[in-house]
């Protein structure tokens, strides 16, 4: 049985000893709060995006009732999930709740600290006591994903550590189930982000979804883990590449003044020029 701070692969656990009993007997209620990478952005499937939270969700639904509600949405900053994502999600009352937000804020002139971390605490406060398990992360050094430049890769980095900090103490308060995305090696690995380097690729949604999979067999929820192979065709990645360019685009040009202009020409150039490749013909 895990318990407060116990440090196991890819994260620690918190101090509920398991799950919700709940879950065991009824239907296992998930809720997703956080911004496009919760969203499912970088992940295309048919006409929509799915993601890690989607991928977990249906994983755990071959071996139970399921009622999942995924409130992310795309470029949506901690204040946003405080002010219009938490009110929905207690109505959904959860037994597992996932928060994953904070890299928008980082990216922004307008970060402060103080208020990042009093609304992450009361995010968590209210969803842990409202009976969930909640599920975090510790994020990776993304500016080495974008590439950024040294001198803009610095600030950036010190404000992922000032938030990590505060998803530490946050779980170290009320416990969670904290992902620790610097461990996974998903900031290491190109194939692991989308073309834009924003968000994840499938292969990324699907790595996360199996860690947290693993935790939550762990602490007594019973089902099969997600697999870990993409699924999509090339063509289809191709496409997705096309529609994700088409919306990351608009958010890189207002960025451009905290990424720096030389840093988001570079994120789009390389975007564009894998879009417009064609893709190869199948195989019969």
């Amino acid at each position: 049985m895990t318990t407060m701070n116990q440090q196991i692969p890819g994260g620690s656990t918190n101090s509920n000893g398991g799950v919700p009993t709940s879950c065991l007997t009824g239907y296992v209620r998930v809720v997703a709060l956080g911004d496009s990478a919760t969203y499912g952005l970088g992940d295309r499937v048919g006409d929509h995006w799915r993601g890690w939270a989607a991928i977990l969700t249906e994983a755990i639904g071959t071996a139970h009732h399921i009622s999942f509600c995924n409130l992310a949405q795309s470029g949506a900053t901690v204040r946003d999930v405080r002010g219009t994502q938490l009110g929905e999600a207690l109505d959904h009352r959860p037994q597992v709740a996932s928060l994953v937000v904070g890299i928008n804020d980082v990216m922004r002139s307008s970060w402060d600290r103080s208020r990042t971390r009093a609304d992450l605490l009361d995010c968590v406060e209210a969803l842990t006591q409202s009976g969930a398990i909640v599920v975090t992360v510790r994020f990776h050094d993304h500016s080495r994903v974008l590439g950024l430049p040294r001198w803009l890769a610095r600030p950036m980095r010190e404000r992922i550590e000032e938030l990590n900090a505060i998803y530490d103490e946050v779980c170290e308060r009320f416990g969670c189930i904290q992902i620790d995305l610097e461990d996974l090696g998903i900031g290491a690995q190109r194939g692991y982000w989308a073309i834009d380097r924003l968000h994840p690729s499938e292969a990324g949604h699907r790595l996360l979804a199996r860690n947290v999979a693993e935790h939550l067999n762990s602490l007594g929820l019973a089902f099969d883990l997600p697999p870990l192979a993409p699924t999509g065709s090339t063509a289809d990645r191709r496409e997705s590449a096309r529609i994700l360019l088409a919306a990351s685009v608009p958010w890189l040009v207002r960025r451009a003044r905290d990424l720096g202009p030389r840093a988001a020409t570079r994120i789009v150039h390389a975007a564009r020029n894998y879009a417009a490749t064609p893709a190869p013909l199948e195989r019969a």
